[in-house]
């Protein structure tokens, strides 16, 4: 049940994102930046002691951490993690040090990427 729950919940992030596009008349860009800033916001609601995200991580799964809006879950979860550990220079720290990973794997893929097609501009 929780492949179906994850299938839903991720086209659900989707077609909100394709909505922004169609409807709002959003480009691609700040369809993604809405869709970040949204991840960051419902992490940063704390409920207990878990942020609202993290609950919906338990209940989508995967549909609720690969689409963009992890990304802003994320740079959120990490600056609030090492604020606790470092204080506020952990706020700095703590967003590159989550995200740094999925950073550096597009910035490889991106270029090997120009490698084999031809990039336009």
């Amino acid at each position: 049940m929780q492949f179906v729950w994850a299938f839903v919940i991720g086209g659900a992030i989707c077609v909100i994102g394709q909505l922004l596009i169609d409807v709002m008349r959003l480009t691609p860009a700040h369809t993604m930046s809405v869709l970040v800033v949204a991840g960051a916001v419902v992490d940063g609601i704390v409920i207990g002691q878990k942020s609202l995200y993290d609950r919906f991580i338990e209940f989508a799964g995967a549909g609720a951490t690969v689409p963009i809006t992890s990304f802003g879950n994320a740079l959120v979860h990490g600056a609030l993690s090492e604020l606790k550990l470092h204080g506020p220079i952990g706020i700095i720290t703590g967003i590159f040090e989550v995200t740094s990973a999925g950073i550096s794997a597009a910035i490889i893929f991106s270029f090997l990427a120009a490698l084999v097609f031809k990039p336009q501009g």
